[in-house]
């Protein structure tokens, strides 16, 4: 959404490379808001966690039926003390999971281990009273409530068991792990709440240095490739559904498959189930959204109707702006498509509309330049980068994209570290069309970014929603597929991924991955991740098998 201060740096950097080719709570009860004695064995793998009897590592066991004793009373409201707060906590599970929303019957079931959603209950152990005292589950059956010693442990143990729950006070959420809803309401993203005020579960604990606040958030919508042409511009311009369509989309399923396409491959049955607007809410409700822009939008653009020159009718701009987006990439395999002529007047149409843009320019000096974005306190800057055409690379004193160049590339990220960049992301072309899999040599790459100093890797080109890998905390995204666009040949085409990411300052503490659907050739669909949306997700955590802690 365009509401962040826009300052573009042009940095005159100079170096040349290589192209990188393509214990647990039984019985007994300690008062609310203080440390819980923890027994039991520590969890395999997961420092300084422990199991009451009951559960295990992998979820609950089954054990004869224990002699009842008498469990204390424990407040479910814990009376005021020095240095306690009412902390915003959050029901969380493992960062692949597909589940969204929670209720408190979730949470009552999975510590009683009667639960068909979750193998059982995880919690810090000094935040566990006050966090079972707010849920009012201070007295309830605790046959599978796991105890860790902090954020981090519960984070690896909902790794070694993705089939549990847990709660964690929100300021200490990660990436690593999923924040849900909570009756509705979020916590993190585009929607969430606009104050801890209007949040519906907290717990009485020690207070933060930081208190946790959703104002101090912000967010990142991020999708993959756009191209305007061939089936697109038929669908809005020849059959009259007008610039807006693309990005109009709701909701949609999958109800099962037919065969075949030329190529013999089945493709997806599908249909909508409403909820109209719901994409464009996500990128228009981002603080920042970003996108590939697949292809230059001359003064004379043709409509193609097959073929791989594209050039886009600068009507559709519109379109993409009113989405929301506030910067689009210019460094792709496309953009040269109508010549240096065309790459210039795809910038004056751009500015025209207050679309920010990056890799290409008149210039090697202009295509290389970061653009730099001042939101929630801290400044970002977005570099764009191609790896595919070197032939409309641009150079010293001619027209054209920016190389993904080793060398160079890592003297751009410092440089705009140097120049006060919090958040560098870099959206690079890259990778083996029709691949999920990155190359070594796009790993190798993604690597050297992030030791420069990048916070943020999100990749495009090779058509598919590819593999993720976390490298120093930080994520690589190598490919989010298509999102505007009309191959509709295959399955894997006609899927793509829209990232949602929330930051607090210059960390980023939540990453939420949208699985799409493209209907009409031309429309991104939200599908549900527990439903539709896991060939997509399954096709991305196949293929980072080995790649991803998370």
């Amino acid at each position: 959404m365009k509401r962040a201060s826009i300052l573009v740096i042009l940095a005159l950097l100079g170096g040349a490379g290589v192209l990188a080719l393509g214990g647990g709570l039984h019985g007994a009860s300690p008062a609310a808001g203080t440390p819980a004695a923890a027994s039991g064995a520590p969890i395999a793998g997961v420092p300084g966690a422990s199991e009451v009897p009951g559960s295990s590592a992998l979820g609950p066991v089954a054990t004869p039926t224990p002699t009842p004793t008498p469990t204390p009373t424990v407040s479910a409201t814990p009376a005021p003390a020095a240095g306690l707060a009412d902390v915003p906590i959050v029901p969380i599970v493992q960062f692949q999971s597909a589940l969204e929303d929670v209720v408190l019957a979730d949470a009552a079931t999975a510590l009683a281990g009667t639960s068909s959603r979750f193998s059982g209950l995880l919690l810090v152990r000094a935040e566990s009273p006050a966090i079972l005292a707010a849920l009012g589950l201070a007295q309830a059956p605790r046959t599978s409530l796991t105890l860790v010693a902090d954020a981090d442990a519960l984070a690896t143990a909902l790794a070694a068991n993705r089939g549990r729950l847990g709660f964690l006070r929100a300021d200490a959420v990660g990436p690593a792990v999923r924040a849900l809803t909570w009756r509705g309401s979020a916590l993190f993203g585009v929607d969430r709440v606009a104050s801890v005020a209007a949040w519906p579960l907290t717990a009485r604990l020690p207070t933060a240095a930081h208190a946790f606040a959703p104002s101090r958030l912000w967010t990142v919508a991020a999708a993959g490739d756009i191209m305007l042409d061939r089936g697109v511009y038929r669908e809005t311009i020849l059959q009259g559904r007008g610039v807006d369509f693309p990005f109009g989309g709701g909701r949609a399923a999958v109800t099962g498959h037919r065969c075949c396409t030329s190529f013999g491959w089945p493709i997806p049955l599908t249909r909508r189930l409403g909820n109209a607007g719901a994409v464009r809410e996500i990128v228009a409700g981002a603080d920042l959204a970003f996108a590939n822009h697949e292809g230059p939008a001359p003064v004379d653009a043709r409509y193609h109707t097959s073929g791989t020159v594209f050039t886009f009718d600068q009507r559709l701009l519109a379109g993409v702006d009113r989405a929301g987006f506030d910067w689009v990439s210019l460094a792709n395999n496309h953009i040269g498509d109508a010549g240096s002529r065309g790459v210039l007047e795809t910038i004056t149409a751009l500015d025209r509309l207050g679309i920010r843009h990056g890799g290409a320019g008149r210039n090697a000096t202009a295509a290389r330049a970061p653009t730099t974005f001042a939101v929630g306190g801290v400044k970002v800057a977005v570099l764009g980068r191609d790896a595919i055409a070197a032939r409309y690379w641009a150079g010293a004193a001619t027209v054209g994209s920016a190389g993904l160049v080793r060398d160079q590339v890592v003297a751009d990220i410092r440089a705009a570290k140097a120049a006060g960049a919090d958040v560098v992301i870099v959206y690079p072309h890259w990778g083996v069309e029709y691949h999920a899999t990155p190359t070594a040599g796009q790993r190798a790459l993604a690597k050297a970014m992030i030791d420069a100093g990048a916070d943020l890797i999100i990749g495009n080109h090779v058509h598919w929603a590819a593999a993720m890998e976390v490298y120093k905390g930080k994520p690589i995204w190598y490919g989010l597929g298509n999102f505007v666009f009309d191959q509709t040949w295959s399955e894997p085409t006609q899927q793509g991924l829209l990232l949602e990411l929330t930051f607090s300052g210059r960390t980023l503490v939540q990453a939420r991955i949208h699985p799409l659907e493209i209907l009409d050739s031309s429309q991104p669909n939200l599908l549900d991740p527990a439903g539709g949306g896991t060939v997509v997700m399954g096709q991305v955590f196949g293929a980072s098998k080995g790649l991803l802690p998370w």
